[in-house]
């Protein structure tokens, strides 16, 4: 990594400083295996020995290729790592090189190391070795100049730039972890809400079932139909039952709201306090002192005292208006109309309205019961509840319809508390991240069409030529996958590691062939950015995305220097 290779230049110039006599092409690391001025032992086969002079003398004599560390005579062996050779030395015969190539002080840059195959080769690399070590026979007549100033100054300048990259990438990915995690409080509220709604529909639901079941068994056994009240006093009279039943629907969704806005008014009285009581007062910051001081007024303020009988008023408030003591019926029955063959019955009505309260509402009900069971056994016709042509009074339809109404608003409020909940469940990536981004829309031109990829949603192909838009696929899940790929000069592109990708599926058919689909393969990014889009096969294409999502959070990356593209230069 870049801070492990500043540190690694430092001990380099180091060990170059202590130890001058050090041979051409020997790595600090390595320098401890060359103090010797009379023999050496090669580094992977210590019982090995030779004279110290036939080290660097162009002709391998160790097995692992140790005696030539500035030549290229042991460039047929393949190189291992370092630390693996340093820290567990094998003895015996070794077709392994010990050392990892020929080291480059670079001064002014970054040390590195070179094949040995490109020691002396009569080519400059100054990618590797800007100081032109390598070449220091001049093969033909090639001469390396040092540019390791030029190239190291260009190198700090795209340095710097990566690192500032890097740290917005970091502030924008902390931003989208923070609104995520408001998205999902808010998901999390929501369905609190929701439970609640249910919980108050399905009181009101069976409130109003057993109204009209009440009303059904009324209009049934009914033997004297009232007649409707006319005038303007009738007017008022059906507006006041409207406008009652829905003030008390209103109020109930009311009373399951004041219970949500009070849970989250103690919940946010609770930061408060604890905010009040853990932060620094030396802390000078004028906001954070603002804020103290206006909660310490809020809580001095106090809070008005509810009245003990407020909530026992409410409740019976929402209760049935025949239980609150309000009879509709008794305003609507201005006349009576009697039915054919039921003088008698009249007549105990006319005879209740000297009797007592109790006692008449009890020879009601009796008579109503009577009544019901007779037209249930098919001895009396169903006239109370016959109007229309629906074989219905109007108070029954409109009874029945009010619970149709609470039925539907029920099923709504389950059919939307299911989609928070899966809303919930679902996978959004590490923190949560891609909650923030979903929906967010991003495009690319790539020849005759532009390419829209629109996070955890969907894919499309647009044609520059007009008609219409090709459907790429729906997303359907996330997904981890390994990927090898190098990163462009600018810094963009997949890199190597482990990278998080998001498939899109089912998209619209491709002509003789699948239907099609689309793999969003995520790196680190200053931007949300397409990269670059390629058909895999037959309308299965590929996509390299950029985003500042993914930072920090690739296997293995290292947040420092992941939006120079999740890799480390030296």
């Amino acid at each position: 990594m870049r801070s492990a290779a500043l540190v690694f230049a430092s001990l380099q110039y180091v060990a170059v400083a202590s130890a001058a006599s050090v041979p051409r092409g020997v790595g600090p690391e390595f320098a401890k295996f060359y103090e010797s001025a009379s023999t050496f032992k090669c580094i992977s086969n210590p019982t090995i020995e030779i004279p110290f002079a036939r080290v660097n003398d162009d002709y391998c004599d160790c097995p692992d290729g140790s005696d030539e560390p500035g030549t290229a005579a042991c460039a047929h062996l393949s190189p291992l790592s370092p630390h693996t050779l340093v820290d567990t030395p094998v003895n015996g015969p070794s077709a392994s090189a010990a050392l990892p190539g020929f080291f480059c002080q670079n001064k002014g840059h970054l040390p590195s190391y070179v094949p040995f195959a490109n020691v002396n080769d009569g080519v400059c690399d100054y990618d590797l070795c800007c100081d032109g070590s390598e070449e220091w026979e001049n093969i033909g007549g090639v001469k390396c100049k040092d540019r390791c100033d030029e190239i190291g100054k260009e190198w700090r300048k795209k340095d710097a730039a990566r690192a500032k990259s890097a740290s917005n990438a970091a502030k924008k990915r902390a931003e989208l972890v923070k609104e995520a995690a408001r998205l999902k409080q808010t998901a999390r509220e929501q369905v609190e809400l929701v439970n609640t709604q249910i919980e108050a529909g399905q009181v009101k639901l069976t409130q109003l079932e057993r109204e009209l079941e009440e009303i059904r068994r009324n209009e049934a056994g009914k033997v004297v139909k009232a007649g409707k009240t006319s005038g303007k006093l009738g007017i008022l009279i059906a507006m006041a039952q409207r406008r009652t039943q829905e003030l008390r629907s209103a109020l109930l969704v009311e009373l399951a709201q004041k219970s949500i806005n009070k849970a989250r008014l103690e919940k946010l009285e609770a930061i408060m306090t604890t905010f009040k009581e853990e932060y620094n007062p030396n802390f000078n910051d004028e906001g954070v002192k603002r804020a103290v001081r206006a909660w310490e007024e809020y809580v001095a303020s106090g809070s008005a005292d509810i009245p003990s009988a407020h909530p026992r008023d409410i409740e019976s408030i929402v209760k049935d208006d025949k239980e609150n003591g309000v009879d509709w019926d008794s305003y609507e029955a201005s006349e009576e109309t009697v039915q054919p063959d039921e003088t008698d019955a009249r007549m105990l009505y006319v005879l209740s309205n000297y009797l007592p309260p109790s006692l008449r509402s009890w020879l009601d009900d009796k008579i109503r019961e009577l009544k019901a069971m007779l037209v249930a056994n098919g001895i009396l016709a169903d006239t109370g509840s016959a109007s229309g042509d629906n074989n219905e009074s109007k108070k029954v339809t409109e009874a029945r319809q009010r619970v149709e109404v609470a039925q539907k608003d029920l099923e709504n409020h389950r059919k939307s508390l299911q989609e928070s909940q899966d809303d919930l469940a679902a996978d959004f990536g590490p923190d949560d991240i891609f909650r923030a981004l979903k929906g967010t829309c991003i495009e690319s031109d790539s020849g005759e069409y532009t390419y829209e990829h629109c996070f955890l949603e969907r894919t499309t192909q647009k044609s520059k030529k007009g008609g219409g838009h090709t459907d790429m696929g729906r997303y359907v899940r996330m997904e981890r996958i390994t990927v090898d790929e190098d990163v462009g000069s600018d810094g963009k592109g997949l890199g190597k590691g482990e990278r998080i990708a998001l498939k899109y599926e089912n998209g619209q058919h491709c002509w003789n062939g699948p239907l099609r689909s689309t793999t969003a393969v995520l790196a680190c990014s200053e931007q949300n950015e397409i990269w670059k889009i390629v058909e895999e096969e037959k309308c299965v294409y590929r996509m390299e995305v950029g985003t500042p999502a993914v930072c920090g959070i690739e296997a293995g990356a290292n947040p420092a220097t992941a939006a120079a593209g999740g890799h480390d230069e030296l």
